[in-house]
């Protein structure tokens, strides 16, 4: 963390705290139906307060065209008060006389949330003039958004360049973990990559193969893997438009030593329905009228005793349709051998994007593993080898 700024660094007693945070929370009928992303911006504010700073959140909420009440972000107000122990002030604007004045009034050691910046256009086009009434407001900056650092926003990366600028408790957390996963593991370094398509993740494949020693790769996207060494997969999800990628990858991994473990068995069924009648089957069995839906025991077995001879583990994306039973034995499976593994001292495993925490809350080892993202778009294009825009204006030059 020596690269970036962080709030041990900063001394924001009688200041102006802008908090760059993400409260773009599930919502239903108006009311909060997950407060996770609540919860993990906690301890940045507590940490702002009770220094007596004054602490003005800045975040967007879903994708309003102009200002709409719909996506206000008052509801989260009761919310974060609860979590926080303390009142929090709403101010219907987050720039402006309105923002102005409730940021005058406020008094060190206090909350002030500002209404949804997305309400301004200025916002996602990074505009300067929005930029710097933004600016305006604070004296101090602290970004705790890891899940929108991916974005060039005013919010999350152009006001980084006006005020001096540091890294919260959660981005801070995050970026270490992210560190100690991909830039500078123990090693050996193991990937566990699923989901769907090898279309949206080529970008995640290619970075990987240069860095890691081990790739597992379960999910549909294995279908496409399978089909490319002549497999049989019957009617399963795949891409045969990318079975020549598929193939270079597989080159590719061989040319710089990265064994690719692929599913020697698999769990298949003739249509994608709960409980409907399946079978495990080797890989070549598979039949014309069916599809692989999960991989099958032996390949978990396979799987866990190779990732058991790793030291750290990057996990990204379901093993097969974790979302219904009863294919979804492999994804909870393995990620509960991979959570036995990281409980036991053996290695340490990172988690984080897309279905990946579905995946891990339905095993019931979320909190199991070292580090859980709960970012998703930021998270993949960290893995993807990107740099971040949020992420890189907060570096010590």
């Amino acid at each position: 963390m020596t690269a970036f700024r962080t709030l041990d660094q900063a001394d924001v007693k009688d200041k102006r705290v802008l908090i760059r945070v993400d409260l773009n929370v599930p919502m239903e009928g108006g009311r909060i139906t997950d407060n996770t992303r609540i919860r993990t911006v906690i301890p940045t504010i507590a940490a702002v307060t009770e220094k007596g700073g004054k602490a003005i959140l800045l975040s967007h909420f879903g994708r309003p065209k102009g200002h709409d009440e719909s996506q206000s972000l008052a509801p989260v107000v009761p919310v974060l008060s609860g979590l926080l122990g303390k009142p929090v002030q709403f101010a219907k604007d987050c720039i402006g006389p309105e923002a102005e004045k409730a940021v005058a009034a406020l008094n060190p050691g206090c909350v002030l949330l500002l209404e949804n910046t997305r309400f301004h256009k200025g916002e996602e086009k990074n505009d300067p003039e929005f930029v710097a009434a933004l600016a305006k407001l604070g004296d101090l900056y602290v970004n705790d958004a890891f899940s929108a650092a991916h974005r060039a926003h005013a919010s999350t990366e152009g006001i980084a360049h006006k005020l001096p600028a540091y890294a919260g408790r959660a981005m801070q957390a995050e970026l270490s973990a992210l560190t100690r996963a991909l830039t500078s593991p123990v090693k050996p370094l193991a990937a566990v990559v699923g989901g769907a398509k090898i279309s949206s993740k080529l970008a995640l494949l290619s970075n990987l193969l240069a860095k890691v020693d081990l790739l597992v790769i379960g999910g549909a996207m294995a279908n496409t893997f399978l089909a490319a060494q002549g497999k049989n997969i019957g009617k399963s999800l795949s891409e045969p438009d990318l079975i020549d990628t598929a193939k270079k990858i597989l080159e590719e991994a061989k040319a710089k030593n990265c064994d690719i473990v692929l599913p020697v068995d698999a769990a298949v069924a003739k249509k994608l329905e709960p409980n409907t009648p399946s079978r495990s089957v080797m890989i070549d069995a598979v039949g014309p009228d069916e599809m692989i839906l999960d991989i099958g025991l032996q390949s978990v077995a396979l799987n866990a005793a190779r990732l058991a001879g790793t030291r750290t583990i990057v996990w990204n994306g379901p093993m097969g349709a974790f979302e219904v039973s009863p294919f979804d034995a492999g994804t909870v499976t393995l990620a509960r051998e991979v959570a036995k593994l990281t409980g036991q001292g053996l290695l340490s495993s990172f988690a984080g994007g897309g279905d990946t925490l579905a995946a891990l809350q339905h095993a019931g080892v979320l909190d199991q593993f070292s580090y859980v993202s709960t970012a998703g778009g930021a998270f993949l294009e960290w893995l993807e080898g990107k740099p971040l825009p949020g992420v890189e204006a907060l570096r010590i030059k």
